[in-house]
């Protein structure tokens, strides 16, 4: 019998290793009645995923970082003409030109950087991606707070959390228990392009910090009268902190001093 494969801590791995959370990633990934054409997954691992994964889609791209884990899944794979196993690390990769999807069980330490990848790639559809359950709810929002990636973005890409995974279910055990992060390319997005660099902007200097507070950030680029009308039509306290502003409060900031 072949010995188990040991976990590296450098590559961040902790396999999934229950079979109805891969199911229930699998399902937000690719709902029923969804046509997904390519899937890349991040981490394939073992290949529990994947398998969950591959009946859903067209052609599946299964990356994997450790190459004492490709063999394996090359093997378990062989007779799945649908699912690709690419060998290598998943941000060496250039994004399709054409509408993919990505979903995975994120290398905890690699997170930031998968998902930044991820909202660069033009053709991207949307990411369902298991994550440590701090970084999906803070991203989401679901502390009542918002981050300035989230705020930055939120007019093209919608971000929900979707679900939590104990820790138990993973191998080894790691210390944190999971989130699933779904985020999805807007059909229609909620600024036009050519405002879009405007919003970035505004969006960043008031994450900045300078002035102390939200409302004097902002008025280092707008006068205070109009940065006051912003704040009332938005229905904001002048003395907000500015991880407590909602996208869509940020919305309405934008459009009254964006005239």
């Amino acid at each position: 019998m072949a010995r188990p494969t040991r976990t590296s801590r450098a590559l961040s791995q902790n396999f999934l290793a229950d079979r109805a959370t891969a199911e229930y990633v699998a399902r937000l990934a690719v709902p029923r009645g969804r046509q997904v054409p390519l899937l890349l997954e991040v981490g394939a691992g073992k290949g529990a995923l994947t398998v969950q994964l591959a009946p859903r889609c067209r052609e599946l791209h299964a990356h994997e970082i450790d190459p004492r884990l490709v063999p394996g899944l090359r093997t378990r794979f062989t007779d799945t003409p649908q699912v690709r196993v690419v060998a290598g690390d998943f941000m060496d990769t250039r994004p399709p030109r054409t509408p993919f999807a990505v979903a995975g069980n994120v290398p905890f330490s690699r997170t930031a950087a998968i998902v930044d990848w991820c909202l660069r790639a033009p053709a991207l559809t949307d990411a369902t991606l298991l994550t440590q359950l701090e970084y999906a709810r803070k991203r989401t929002g679901d502390y009542g707070s918002w981050t300035l990636l989230t705020v930055r973005s939120w007019p093209r890409y919608e971000w929900r959390l979707v679900g939590c995974v104990e820790r138990r279910r993973f191998r080894p055990v790691p210390s944190v228990d999971a989130g699933i992060v779904r985020i999805e390319r807007r059909g229609t997005p909620l600024l036009e392009p050519d405002v879009y660099e405007g919003w970035r902007q505004l969006v960043e200097l008031g994450f900045s910090g300078v002035g102390g507070s939200l409302h004097a950030s902002l008025r280092r680029a707008c006068p205070r009268r109009r940065v006051d009308a912003a704040f009332r039509a938005a229905g904001l306290d002048p003395r907000v902190l500015v991880g407590e502003v909602s996208p869509g409060k940020w919305l309405r900031l934008h459009e009254v001093l964006a005239r």
